[in-house]
């Protein structure tokens, strides 16, 4: 074939393929084009998943007339007109593609009335026909009708799914859009049935409505909503607690300036950023807020824009990451005790309490008394040597009465009461039963006092006797000769000896065990993939958390009540005690309700 111009009808046609997919692309152009409209009630009439019709109707600043059909002209928008609003843009459709692109592959109609006219006026349009412009009754906004999605392409057609899966993606897409906007109420009908209706929120507590209606009751229970900014870049949203862990990436959402995206740096900050906590092979859930200025992102990075492009990608990722972690590392005992319970104490209130003689020993040798680690020593004799000085500081059951009689301050992991098959503690709090697993407590205790001790005073770093020689790739090297700073922060010697090799001169003590031909590539292959790497970071932490595993005490080793207590104040005290090393929850709390309905009192 001889090089030729296009029609217009086929152009239209190709970028309906690049942007619309199925039903449910559809409703996301329609709606996030109300969303631009500034309307704050969207309502969404859906049948046989989409692909007998999509009604989206919108109370928004509306049409004007003699712009019509310019609207389904391609390239035609009203969002942008020069360069600098295309390198700053704010809303969310931008590109002028999405309705002539859906006018021709369906039967469309636009009814709109801008705020100024009189009434309303209709534009319909049936694959590459358009029809003339014609008053309607619209009283508001704009209305856009849908029908007969793909009628004049079968071979499209014929590859969407039945009605129900359909209805499944549309479901999602909405679900997203509903979370990116908490002040525009949605109402949606499937085949004429009311199926969601999120009202708009001004404020948390209606804020904590739809994250319940659309994120289910066991995400709000699970969630933690959090909050950080710097001079750019700010950080907010909810976070699930690692106990509340799925199998895939389902409940994961991301959104840049508003915008529902798909980022796999963004995902790869959060995930680095549960590592220490979340079972192996689970995945985190979250909703994710990133406000940042428009000049530092690329949004025109896919005709779906669900893709973008950051100019500073690696701080963005390292704000990212710290944020996420220092969050889930605050949240105690105490935060998730005092979710349903009106005791505000904390450790270091109660720790002041029961110091009887009432001077200054304080919380601060208090507290450096509490950090000894339980250790694994068969002597019973020997045990209660080491322990004799810390069970001073703690009451045992004869102190509950003075306790009581300061207006019932109880520590948030309560007293212990008994020991299970070896394994669990039981103890007694405000609230009613605590069980924890003493291994996995105790494990986590020793894993953060080691990682602390290493933030402290830094990992050994020992010369290689035999230096090591390895054959990479260019892209490796490179990688190796622009990147030394970092090797050398974290006590790797490495230099390029060649186009495609490299030398080890040094590496940290910890490692000496490592196969360190793998250790290298993977940390090359994150630094290349990533612009950064903790790799080296997981890994050594992976070794602590081997070495606290077997500095923890044992199954059927039989405590003491003070040192059941003692390992409950030092869970107080210790950041991410929820989880033991491997992401498993290390105690869990029982109310007093739990238990009246567990024996069905009051029935």
């Amino acid at each position: 074939m001889r090089i030729q111009a296009l029609t217009s009808h086929l152009i239209d046609q190709i970028a309906a393929g690049e942007v619309i997919e199925r039903p449910a692309s559809v409703i996301k152009e329609l709606v996030e084009n109300s969303i631009d409209a500034g309307a704050n009630e969207i309502h969404i009439d859906i049948e046989q998943g989409g692909k007998a019709l999509i009604r989206v109707r919108d109370n928004g600043i509306g049409i004007a007339k003699e712009e019509l059909k310019l609207a389904l002209t391609r390239h035609a928008t009203s969002k942008i007109s020069s360069m600098q609003d295309l390198e700053q843009v704010v809303s969310l459709g931008f590109r002028g593609e999405a309705l002539p692109s859906i006018a021709s592959i369906s039967k469309f109609s636009l009814s709109s009335k801008e705020q100024e006219q009189e009434y309303a006026w209709k534009i319909t349009a049936q694959g590459e026909g358009r029809e003339e412009i014609v008053p309607d009754s619209l009283t508001e906004g704009t209305l856009i009708e849908v029908r007969d999605l793909f009628f004049n392409i079968p071979a499209r057609k014929k590859f969407l799914k039945t009605d129900r899966t359909e209805t499944t993606y549309l479901d999602k897409i909405l679900r997203r859009l509903a979370l990116s906007r908490f002040d525009i109420s949605f109402y949606i009908s499937h085949n004429q049935k009311n199926s969601h209706r999120w009202l708009a929120s001004n404020n948390i507590d209606n804020d904590a409505i739809r994250l319940r209606q659309i994120m289910g009751e066991s995400f709000f229970d699970a969630a933690l909503a959090f909050e950080n900014s710097s001079e750019y870049i700010s950080l907010s949203g909810w976070l699930a607690m690692p106990s509340f862990s799925r199998s895939q990436t389902d409940m994961q959402y991301l959104f840049v300036n508003g915008r529902p995206i798909k980022d796999r740096l963004l995902a790869h900050a959060a995930r680095q950023a549960y590592q220490d906590v979340l079972y192996h092979g689970r995945f985190p859930a979250y909703i994710i807020y990133l406000t940042i200025d428009p000049l530092l992102i690329d949004v025109n990075a896919h005709p779906t824009k669900q893709e973008i492009r950051f100019q500073e990608s690696r701080s963005i990722h390292d704000f990212v990451y710290r944020t996420i972690k220092q969050a889930l590392a605050e949240v105690g005992p105490q935060e998730l005790v005092n979710q349903n319970s009106n005791n505000n104490s904390t450790p270091a209130e109660y720790y002041k309490l029961i110091n009887k003689k009432g001077d200054s020993v304080s919380n601060t040798a208090f507290l450096q008394k509490a950090l000894l680690p339980l250790q694994t020593r068969e002597s019973e004799s020997d045990n209660h040597a080491l322990y004799s000085s810390l069970y001073e500081s703690f009451p045992d059951h004869s102190d509950r009465a003075e306790v009581h009689d300061h207006q019932a301050i109880i520590p948030p992991l309560g007293f212990a009461l008994a020991q299970l098959h070896g394994i669990y503690i039981l103890a007694e709090n405000e609230n009613g039963l605590i069980i924890v697993d003493m291994h996995a407590a105790h494990e986590r205790i020793n894993y953060e006092k080691l990682k602390q001790a290493v933030e402290e005073d830094g990992i050994p770093v020992q010369d290689l006797l035999v230096p090591e020689k390895i054959s990479v790739s260019q892209q490796e090297a490179d990688a190796v000769e622009f990147n030394q700073e970092v090797f050398a922060h974290i006590g790797l010697s490495i230099d390029r000896i060649g186009p495609e090799s490299i030398i080890v001169r040094k590496v940290p003590a910890l490692f000496k065990h490592v196969k360190l031909v793998v250790l290298i590539k993977d940390l090359l292959a994150e630094i290349i993939n990533q612009g950064e790497s903790r790799f080296l970071e997981q890994t050594a932490n992976e070794i602590l958390s081997t070495m606290a595993c077997h500095m923890s005490v044992r199954a059927n080793r039989q405590l003491t009540i003070e040192e059941m207590n003692a390992l409950l104040r030092n869970m107080e005290i210790t950041e991410r005690s929820g989880q033991c090393n491997h992401g498993r929850p290390t105690w869990r709390q029982f109310t007093i309700d739990d238990l009246d309905r567990l024996f069905m009192r009051g029935r």
